[in-house]
């Protein structure tokens, strides 16, 4: 095919600013989630769920670590695939223990942060990034 047909091709800097972007807006829209039961958290209100019997306390706890420190690590790009890992266990439990009976559509949005938190997981922050700045790739 034609050079000329090509719509923008898979050039890096495409490639870099589209994770980028991918970066901003799933670590800058999971922070919205997470606001509120690091409010909870900070007021001293565990009503929470224990999906996997650790104590309400502990899940909201770890549910804040992954929904503000987390995904502002991803938003910023700074240990972006470890950053991930806590995203994806939380949005796993979400999906497939809280929202386990649930219909899809109560699931969708879970499910769309999973794979966004897969995806940076596998692909990592990308040029325009702290962890790239660190580690000078």
């Amino acid at each position: 095919m034609s050079s000329k047909f090509k719509l923008l091709g898979s050039h890096p800097a495409f490639i870099d600013t589209s994770l980028l972007l991918l970066r901003i807006a799933g670590g800058g829209f999971m922070l919205t989630h997470g606001f509120g039961k690091l409010q909870k958290l900070i007021n001293g209100t565990f009503e929470f769920a224990d999906p996997i019997g650790i104590g309400p306390e502990m899940s909201l706890a770890l549910v804040v670590l992954a929904e503000i420190v987390c995904a502002f690590f991803i938003l910023i790009g700074l240990l972006t695939r470890l950053a991930a890992i806590p995203l994806i266990i939380t949005m796993l439990v979400a999906v497939f223990i809280i929202h386990d009976k649930d219909s899809f559509g109560n699931k969708e949005l879970g499910l769309l942060y999973l794979i966004l938190s897969i995806v940076i997981f596998l692909v990592g922050a990308g040029k325009y990034s702290i962890d790239r700045l660190v580690l000078k790739k």
